[in-house]
């Protein structure tokens, strides 16, 4: 049986090399549609923000400085650490 399933591969390349190129393009394009890790990398690119907060002086009483840039995050990564 593996000697088959070794030998597929040969003679598929010896008779159809443009179907076998195809096929591994196939493949290219929808491993990573159905791959576990989409749904993470997603995730992780919600919870990243676009612009880091700056650290900057102030009192906390004026919206446009507030007092601890913890104000500016965005979603919590706790779920990342739970895995």
């Amino acid at each position: 049986m593996t000697g088959m399933l070794s030998a597929f591969p040969k003679i598929a390349w010896a008779k159809e090399p443009v179907l076998v190129v195809s096929s591994i393009c196939d493949l290219a394009i929808i491993m990573p549609i159905v791959s576990p890790y989409t749904k993470y990398a997603a995730m992780i690119n919600q919870a990243t923000p676009f612009n880091y907060p700056m650290a900057v002086p102030g009192n906390g009483k004026d919206p446009m400085c507030p007092a601890t840039p913890r104000t500016l995050r965005g979603p919590s990564l706790e779920w990342l650490k739970n895995l």
